[in-house]
């Protein structure tokens, strides 16, 4: 059963305009060290760094809190699946809010879309609630 669903564009222009001004002040901020690793190697930061920022407040929607109630910008990172595929890992009180909303006896799981298109970035996020394998 599908318990969130969230979806954020994003103006890559703004994330390039924040990267300029802040620099580090601003990723730190925002972003974990995982992320900051990925989105730094690139050739074009903005972009990698604005899927990612909107794939932040998609999850945010997603469970139902936006950047309140606990839910920090850092509690939420895009990981990837050994796959390829896009997820997010949560922490702090993003798992605890997720742990909250998935019902007894099921786990969630999280599937993640990005894309761009400059000057947006765009990112979808469900949350899953799939029974748990049973033991």
């Amino acid at each position: 059963m599908i318990i969130g669903i969230g979806s954020d564009l994003c103006d890559i222009r703004r994330i390039e305009k924040s990267l300029a001004r802040f620099g580090e002040r601003f990723t730190r901020r925002v972003f974990t060290e995982g992320e900051r690793r990925r989105s730094d190697r690139r050739a074009a930061r903005a972009p990698s760094y604005a899927r990612r920022f909107a794939a932040k407040e998609a999850c945010a929607k997603a469970l139902g809190t936006g950047l309140s109630e606990g839910v920090f910008w850092r509690d939420m990172e895009v990981v990837n699946l050994p796959s390829g595929a896009p997820t997010m890992a949560l922490a702090n009180g993003a798992a605890s809010r997720l742990a909250a909303i998935t019902p007894a006896g099921h786990r969630a799981v999280i599937h993640v879309s990005l894309t761009d298109d400059p000057p947006l970035a765009q990112a979808f996020v469900v949350i899953e609630a799939l029974p748990a394998p049973p033991g």
